[in-house]
């Protein structure tokens, strides 16, 4: 592949920068078939999982493409499903820049974005103009939040809204309750305010089934940072709720495995290699409690098939990448599709 030519001069830019311009030429080669081409083949190895059939169990973790503005050019890349977000209701521009940094040397990221998003209107229409999609047989995720200035005793005004506007148009819905970046978040964690989300937005998922004929799963976003304790306490909910699907897991505030390197010292979520450990011992903990009572999607460190194997075999049925696409490139999608087919 091209990519490990290309990534110094990616690397010279501003990450985000980079991350438009990357996003744009994807785009464009789409467009013209370029990527399809020179796109390395993934290996066909179909999942069932929340009542879905997803060809290959690699997806795109969200944050990526936070307005959903990409999806037929990452979809070139042979993703096996595809989340996008977080959107919230109204367009906010996130926290002040600088936002986002490199570690190279740890081959991770530390962002502290802050939802920045075009709001759920925008977002809508970008995803009726991909190709790829439940209309046209893609797996599509999408992933939503509330808003910085909504209180946590309105959370579930923003959850609602959003739910209710991309039902009919996802695969699968994800409520992200887990981002470290927006003030307050992670309380949505807490016992008594999960019950408080979870219940409405159930009742509002079987009351859109029955109005649309179209029942969309709902899966929850957890964090790396939570004790044992709570973690098994969230699946004991999460099974109470009858919720379909649980990721495991979003970014990590804890940066003692980066200490001492170049930036390390920045606020915000840590992911890439350095997340790989807390994140993988939140999903054995997490499956040991699920009993394989709803499904796991497994995120943060996986830079490699051989991570992705360690996944699953702890118990997650798919997985997603995002900080290993940035730094492996394109290929590590193949590469995973191709370790978890044997």
């Amino acid at each position: 592949m091209l990519y490990p030519w290309f990534r110094p001069l990616l690397f010279a830019l501003d990450p985000e920068a980079a991350h438009d311009l990357v996003l744009a030429l994807l785009d464009a080669a789409s467009a013209t078939g370029v990527a399809q081409r020179f796109a390395t083949p993934v290996t066909p190895s179909p999942v069932e999982a929340m009542g879905l059939r997803f060809p290959n169990p690699v997806g795109l973790a969200a944050g990526l493409d936070k307005n959903a503005a990409h999806i037929d050019g990452l979809a070139a890349l042979g993703f096996g499903f595809i989340e996008c977000g977080t959107v919230t209701p109204r367009p906010q521009t996130g926290n002040p820049k600088p936002r986002l940094f490199r570690l190279p040397e740890a081959d991770a990221l530390i962002n502290r974005l802050g939802f920045n998003n075009d709001g759920i209107d925008t977002f809508l229409v970008n995803v009726g103009r991909a190709k790829f999609g439940p209309a046209h047989g893609g797996l599509l995720g999408l992933n939503i939040g509330k808003n910085f200035d909504t209180p946590n005793e309105r959370a579930i005004e923003d959850y609602l809204t959003c739910f209710r506007a991309v039902h009919a148009h996802a695969s699968y819905v994800t409520v992200n309750i887990s981002s470290p970046n927006t003030q307050g978040l992670r309380e949505l964690q807490e016992e008594q305010a999960l019950g408080g989300l979870l219940a409405p937005l159930k009742r509002e998922q079987a009351q859109l089934a029955e109005r649309h004929g179209k029942y969309t799963p709902l899966a929850v976003k957890i964090a790396p940072d939570l004790a044992a304790e709570d973690i098994r306490r969230i699946a004991r909910t999460l099974i109470a709720h009858r919720i379909d699907g649980v990721i495991a897991t979003n970014t990590t505030t804890d940066h003692s495995a980066v200490a001492g390197l170049r930036h390390a010292e920045e606020s915000g979520g840590l992911s890439g290699r350095p997340l790989k450990d807390k994140a993988l011992g939140a999903l054995r903990t997490l499956a040991a409690e699920l009993g394989g009572a709803l499904p796991i999607i497994a995120v943060g460190g996986i830079m490699s098939g051989a991570d992705a194997r360690e996944r699953i075999a702890a118990g997650a049925t798919l997985v997603q990448v995002y900080t290993g696409l940035i730094y492996r490139g394109p290929a590590l999608v193949a590469e995973i599709a191709a370790a978890l087919a044997g």
